[in-house]
């Protein structure tokens, strides 16, 4: 993801979580804030590990040449 979409996407929910945090209800805002960058982190991992798969794979055929 774009650090512009993650920056709006946390912009737009700042409101909501800090609402939760205020009514003593602090640990669902951050536990919905770690599932947030959970899957930002898996997308990003998914991303170069297609990357690296696909330079590997260049290598081997070289290598073969």
């Amino acid at each position: 993801m774009k650090v512009s979409h993650i920056l709006l996407i946390l912009i737009v929910f700042a409101w909501p979580l800090n609402y939760l945090y205020q009514r003593q209800l602090g640990a669902i805002s951050f536990l919905l804030l770690a599932i947030f960058f959970l899957v930002i982190s898996i997308k990003e991992t998914k991303r170069l590990k297609g990357q690296n798969n696909s330079g590997d794979s260049k290598t081997n055929r070289e290598k073969i040449k």
